[in-house]
């Protein structure tokens, strides 16, 4: 019913004569009249970068220029610290690279190192990681990588089985220290009636599973003796 009733509304918009036609439920969602899309500019190709979080067990590349006997490569330990010569024990988790490198600079000059200059960098991000579970051909945990929305994500586990229930998608997220869920509706999403939500670091998806349409299926493959047609309702 949804679906057709978007294609109603994509069909009144490009016939309606209006130059500019957009979805009632997305005004942000324009439609083109001949399948001509307008390229994408420098921008559109640009994925806007999300400041990084250093966490425990990531691997931080430390350069302090002129110095290399205080440069090397280190994990951060589950504790979320990193150690130094002459910086001691900082905690790292919970900073960006940038303000870590301020972070050792300052305990540097405390040090007796005159003006140093550090740079750290994220060899290898171990703690970015959204969880995609339920009814997706492969569940379990894929790393952050720059924006992410949910559609996405739910691709980067090879996508949706048989059995899912695509109206029954359950986002978990954790901000300001409170637990939050929300529903989402995948057809509807890839209909274009809303947009594609951004999903964060530590982020859990849920999919939701048929059992009717797996209880069909099944069925099915054990009814070698069913001779008369079998009809069911399935949602």
């Amino acid at each position: 019913m949804r679906k057709r009733l978007f294609l109603l509304a994509i069909l009144g918009a490009l016939t309606s004569g209006c130059s500019n036609p957009s979805f009632i439920g997305r005004p942000d969602l324009q439609l083109v009249e001949g399948g001509e899309l307008p390229a994408p500019t420098r921008e559109d190709l640009t994925v806007p970068a999300r400041p990084y979080v250093i966490g425990p067990s990531d691997q931080l590349v430390i350069d302090v220029y002129g110095l290399p006997e205080l440069s090397r490569t280190l994990t951060v330990d589950l504790s979320g610290q990193v150690a130094l010569p002459l910086a001691g024990q900082i905690k790292a988790s919970g900073l960006t690279a940038s303000e870590l490198s301020d972070v050792i600079a300052d305990r540097l000059r405390q040090g007796y190192v005159r003006d140093p200059r550090v740079t750290v960098g994220v060899a290898v991000a171990a703690n970015q990681v959204v969880t995609v579970d339920g009814a997706v051909s492969q569940p379990g945990a894929y790393p952050v990588l720059g924006r992410m929305s949910l559609m996405r994500t739910i691709a980067r586990a090879s996508g949706t089985t048989e059995f899912a229930r695509e109206n029954h998608v359950v986002v978990f997220r954790r901000s300001g220290g409170r637990e939050y869920a929300t529903l989402y509706d995948l057809r509807a999403i890839r209909l274009g009636m809303y947009p594609d939500p951004e999903i964060y670091t530590n982020d859990v998806i849920v999919v939701g599973e048929s059992r009717a349409r797996r209880v069909f299926k099944d069925v099915l493959a054990s009814s070698a003796l069913i001779t008369a047609p079998v009809v069911a309702l399935i949602r």
